[in-house]
């Protein structure tokens, strides 16, 4: 079976090894550069319990596992470690009351560590590009292709409702099935298949270089600027001896190529004034990325992820939202059982169905929202 796989971030990568360990050799597309969106510049937090009660339960608890099994299974090391995780608040300007029992002691005086959110066995990360990198090479030394290129549009067969290929920069490659599986970009994708909008949420992040120091905790705080506004900072100190530190979201314009895409400077440096004054270590610290990356969503905020409508071979795996790293895992193996089994046995995908939105109308002209 040939299978076309439109993307080369984590779900495009996790769908082509999931495939190599079923003995299909797929044929991965991607136009910028492996992990160059999201993929690349996620904090790769996993977590097994925090979709509970949400469609996204079995998803994220199959996910959780596999995460677990894939460095034994792949031979390699991405960085996957367990952690502790933790709630708290800070930026009154205030000394803040911390219980003694409380990790991350690398933080200021004026941050409160008030919670437990998770412990070693619910929590845990990974380094996202690492990840996305390791899948992909696994999938290669099993015959899978990496192939650059910009994908164009489909090429259909002579009537029914099948694809025979995609159209790349003047040249068709022709395949068994395709998987659309560009994050936000699928939109693009609108143009060619009856696929229901995704929509890109940009969110910008500093990676420091802190050492190998400090211990695996991480921490989802509320923090007041000077300005009264509260933000949301996320803190993951890494294995590789860097610490992650994400947030400042918005609804900023999806740029139509990946390799456009770039931070805002006054977000960039409104999140480093809040890392300063939450840590005096990464206020010292070595700024070694300063970036932005576009998270996919669809309308509910569940992934996109089955057969197109009103097609025999088209497939899209989109729409991960915050929890792309972590569900890659489970949403390549589903997506491998169905296109080779008819169905995944792991998870149900009904919830994800792609029909259950209309299709956006093709005429409209961008991929921004």
């Amino acid at each position: 079976m040939r299978v076309l796989i439109c993307g080369g971030g984590v779900i495009g990568a996790a769908i082509a090894y999931f495939l190599s360990c079923r003995g299909v050799a797929a044929t991965v597309i991607e136009g910028t550069g492996l992990a160059c969106a999201a993929s690349g510049k996620s904090g790769g937090f996993l977590a097994l319990d925090w979709c509970d009660g949400t469609p996204l339960e079995a998803l994220a608890r199959r996910s959780f596992a596999l995460h677990a099994r894939l460095p034994r299974e792949i031979g390699a090391d991405w960085g996957y470690r367990r952690l502790t995780t933790y709630g708290g608040f800070g930026g009154s300007g205030k000394r803040a009351r911390r219980s003694a029992d409380r990790g991350l002691d690398w933080l200021s005086a004026e941050v409160a560590v008030n919670r437990r959110l998770g412990s070693i066995e619910t929590t845990a990360q990974v380094h996202p590009a690492m990840f996305t990198t390791a899948l992909m090479r696994a999938a290669e030394r099993r015959g899978a292709v990496l192939r650059a290129g910009r994908v164009l549009g489909v090429v259909r067969r002579d009537g029914g409702t099948g694809l025979r290929g995609m159209q790349i920069e003047g040249e068709v490659v022709e395949g068994d099935a395709v998987v659309i599986a560009m994050g936000p970009w699928s939109v693009q994708a609108c143009a060619w298949l009856p696929l229901p909008a995704v929509f890109g949420l940009k969110g910008h992040s500093l990676v420091f270089e802190t050492g190998a120091t400090l211990a695996n905790d991480a921490l989802f705080a509320e923090y007041r600027e000077e300005n009264g506004l509260t933000q949301a900072p996320e803190l993951f100190p890494r294995a590789d001896g860097t610490t992650y530190v994400c947030g400042l979201s918005s609804e900023s314009p999806l740029p139509l190529d990946p390799a456009a895409v770039a931070p805002d400077p006054g977000a960039i440096e409104r999140l480093h004034k809040i890392c300063s004054g939450m840590s005096p270590v990464l206020a010292a610290a070595k700024v070694l990325a300063a970036q932005a990356c576009y998270r996919p969503i669809a309308r509910d905020g569940l992934p996109l992820i089955g057969r197109v409508p009103g097609t025999d071979n088209a497939y899209v795996a989109t729409g991960h939202s915050v929890w792309g790293i972590l569900n890659a895992p489970a949403t390549g193996e589903a997506v491998a059982e169905l296109l080779l089994d008819g169905a995944p046995r792991a998870v149900d995908l009904a919830p994800f169905d792609p029909g259950r939105f209309a299709p956006l109308d093709p005429r409209v002209p961008s991929a921004s929202r």
